[in-house]
């Protein structure tokens, strides 16, 4: 794959400001790659790619979801900002190629997390959330963390937007649940008692 041509792909399809959150979401995925052994080459896809349908037109996102089978209808009952993952991971197949699922599956689950989430679903999750462009409150601690645990920052992550979106009474996708609940299994171990 030719990193600079879809570059320049990405610099036509993202606004300024999200073109520069792409690449610093990039840098950071692999500063976690590194830290934590993982491919560095899938990251660098995965990150690239993660918001490579955010201004898509929305009846166009729309329309994939219905028609592609492997895209859940549920979507369509929550807040479109959760559209762009899933249906990147359908266009950078069709568009690219890029047939690898461990990549297509970060991209896919990179705002709401999952159960099961693998070490790149984690790296890119993660990188989204702290790149050092995003200033909110929790997210120095979560950064913190992210040097030692990719793990339990990956649950503050998740944490933190499920609390969020709570307090602010919008609906929660399953995924961002089934992501919290797995990960406190991960770092807390067990069932509650």
């Amino acid at each position: 794959m030719d990193i600079e041509n879809l570059k320049v792909d990405l610099q036509e399809r993202l606004t300024e400001g999200r073109y520069e959150h792409t690449l610093r979401v990039t840098d950071t995925a692999l500063e976690l790659a590194e830290a934590f052994h993982e491919s560095v080459e899938n990251t660098k896809i995965a990150a690239l790619f993660h918001d490579y349908c955010k201004y898509d037109p929305l009846e166009e996102m729309q329309k994939t979801i219905e028609t592609n089978s492997k895209l859940p209808d549920l979507l369509l009952s929550f807040h479109h900002e959760l559209w762009h993952g899933p249906v990147a991971s359908i266009r950078i197949e069709e568009k690219y190629g890029i047939a690898n699922q461990e990549i297509k599956d970060a991209i896919f689950f990179h705002t709401t997390g999952r159960a099961k989430m693998t070490k790149l679903d984690k790296i890119i999750f993660l990188a989204d959330y702290i790149e050092p462009g995003r200033s909110f409150p929790g997210v120095d601690e979560v950064r913190d963390t992210a040097k030692t645990d990719l793990t339990k920052a990956c649950y503050q992550a998740a944490r933190n937007t499920v609390r969020f979106l709570m307090e602010k009474n919008r609906t929660v996708y399953p995924d961002s649940f089934h992501a919290y609940n797995d990960l406190n299994q991960e770092v807390f171990g067990g069932i509650d008692k």
